[in-house]
């Protein structure tokens, strides 16, 4: 059976040495010292490594039941999602009038890794509560927030979002849900939504689903959509759970992966419902939701790759075949380990340096996040909104992509389930499709998020890297800085490219956003890995205790600056290169 080490010790690195979190002047990060971070990150760990990671084979292999209207969760599970409510982990970001910590959401980021790295499926039943939460904290009335959220933070209740419906996915303009008015101010829904995940379970005493629907004479299309707070069960004047809603599941999707969770078909038989938020502006609510939702998809992406890379890198060390081409290197075996070989040295290199640039990627957009909400920085959240698509599209395309590489390297027993390499790569599929699937995060990237505030936000990216690059060119950076700048200017080549094509050949410009949006992924990881390089350089030259593990990050830095950073020229050319001739073909040639 796989099994998980939380890697702690490389979160502490970028978060204190690459982040300098301790030293920054955003609310809260000033007591975000090394040793009450380390406390967070080993307790964290330790419950993911111990408690959560053991039970992802076990989600894997049994998956959730439903039978006379009840769903039933995988062994073991209900009893780990208590020892997580225990801990105070769903409400580590949010805030203690609710009964949360009030920790910056940097740390819950960090801990989300480590979570949905030992198991993505039951991670998603809290995720999605957070997500929830959040939007109820930013949109809900006083008594929505009171009646809600204390509940919520604990996951005492549960939370979902309900967008899809089997019609329509991405158009949401075309949904049927409909919401009647009623003289209390209440609204009934109705309608049915399939995908939604953790739509109900055995794990809480409620769950509060988050519904879009449109208003009866409200506009047509996505401008007519709101959003509601439809509760499983109607809340009593106490606060607790009372009559059933008209809310019940018509059945449990059969997925290629998270099986551990309870992907429900949701029906809406003239459930009871409350607005959340300005009427007719539902899109705008839910975004606050799908927007972290989003971001935690980038990191599903990270923590299936870090899982597989640590098993991958096991086996390698462990399986003997064949004999190192430059001279026996184990003379005591009958055969060497699969990690002489330089393919699978290739292979492992080019899981690792994507995942450590990968992980200080997601923890600096926390920051920013941070920086955003806490200082109320619009320039960071300006920066955020640019790099959300970067990190989902980016960061779950390479994360799926990492987790085949990692069953390649146990040949045919990679496709054999008992050894559980599969498990990695058919989780971390999904995360390519939902919160928007990969090509509609590139087309948001260069269709909007470039043009936003008249490009203030991507020329700000494009000054930062000109600004480090002029600040640490010189001396041994030299070698990690004159690829980022190559990078960087094939960026901006493409940014280019858009804007002259964008408006007189659109076809051109978008047959060219999936490109785009990897070359910016190379980039923003080329930039973390030039800063990692900086840090360890120096620690070195002060003589570190630690000098192994930063010689580790210099090696690997070099490796993603030599092999994997140069990708951006290709994908320059590419974009370039312009509108593929199928467009212009009729439907009728495919």
């Amino acid at each position: 059976m796989p099994s998980y080490t939380a890697p702690t010790k490389d979160i502490q690195y970028v978060l204190h040495d690459v982040l300098n979190i301790s030293g920054s002047d955003i609310p809260g990060y000033s007591d975000l010292e090394p040793e009450f971070t380390e406390a967070i990150l080993d307790a964290a760990g330790q419950l993911a490594s111990e408690v959560i990671a053991p039970l992802n084979v076990v989600g894997d292999k049994e998956g959730c039941t439903f039978e006379n209207g009840v769903i039933t969760t995988p062994t073991g599970f209900k009893e780990a999602f208590e020892q997580v409510k225990e801990g105070g982990w769903p409400g580590l970001d949010l805030p203690e009038e609710f009964g949360g910590q009030g920790l910056p959401y940097l740390m819950s980021t960090a801990v989300g890794e480590m979570f949905s790295a030992a198991n993505q499926a039951f991670t998603m039943y809290q995720g999605l509560t957070h997500g929830a939460a959040s939007a109820i904290l930013v949109h809900g009335t006083d008594q929505q927030k009171a009646t809600y959220l204390p509940k919520m933070t604990s996951c005492e209740w549960t939370g979902t979002m309900n967008l899809t419906e089997p019609h329509c996915g991405t158009d949401l303009g075309l949904m049927r849900t409909k919401a009647e008015p009623q003289a209390d101010g209440s609204y009934k829904i109705s309608g049915q939504k399939i995908f939604i995940s953790a739509g109900d379970h055995d794990m809480s005493s409620n769950v509060i689903h988050l519904v879009l629907a449109k208003i009866t004479g409200g506009p047509e299309g996505i401008k007519g959509v709101s959003l509601f707070i439809v509760p499983k069960y109607m809340v009593d004047e106490d606060g607790n759970p009372g009559a059933k809603n008209g809310v019940s599941v018509g059945s449990i999707e059969e997925k290629m992966g998270i099986h551990g969770n309870s992907t429900c078909v949701m029906n809406y038989d003239e459930a009871t419902g409350y607005l959340l938020g300005d009427m007719h502006k539902g899109m705008r609510a839910m975004f606050t939701m799908m927007n972290e939702a989003r971001l935690g998809v980038g990191m599903q992406g990270l923590a299936q790759a870090e899982a597989a890379y640590q098993n991958a890198v096991i086996y390698a060390k462990d399986r003997l075949q064949g004999r190192a081409v430059t001279g026996v290197a184990n003379p005591e075996g009958p055969a060497d380990p699969l990690i002489v070989h330089p393919d699978i040295r290739r292979n492992l290199m080019d899981q690792k340096s994507f995942i450590e640039g990968a992980r200080a990627f997601m923890l600096w957009g926390a920051q920013l996040i941070d920086q955003a909400h806490r200082s109320e920085d619009k320039d960071a959240d300006g920066l955020i909104s640019l790099m959300t698509p970067v990190l989902k599209g980016f960061l779950t395309d390479k994360g799926y992509e990492a987790t085949v590489n990692a069953q390649q390297v146990y040949g045919g027993h990679g496709y054999i389930e008992e050894w559980g390499m599969s498990q990695f790569t058919r989780d971390a599929r999904i995360a390519m499709i939902y919160e928007g699937a990969n090509g509609v995060q590139a087309l948001d990237l260069v269709g909007r998020k470039l043009a936003t505030d008249g490009g203030k936000h991507v020329m700000a990216f494009f000054e930062m890297v000109k600004s480090f690059c002029k600040e640490n060119g010189e001396g041994e950076m030299a070698e990690f800085v004159d690829p980022l700048k190559a990078a960087s200017k094939d960026l901006q080549g493409a940014g280019m490219f858009f804007m002259q094509n964008g408006m007189k050949n659109p076809n051109a410009a978008l047959s060219g956003s999936y490109d785009f949006m990897h070359l910016f992924g190379y980039v923003c990881l080329g930039l973390m890995w030039a800063r990692m390089a900086k840090v360890s350089l120096a620690a070195l030259a002060n003589g570190t205790d630690d000098a192994e593990f930063h010689q580790n990050k210099l090696t690997t830095a070099r490796y993603y600056m030599a092999r994997q950073l140069p990708m951006t020229g290709t994908l320059l050319k590419r974009i370039e290169s312009g509108a593929d001739p199928v467009m212009t073909l009729p439907a009728e040639a495919f």
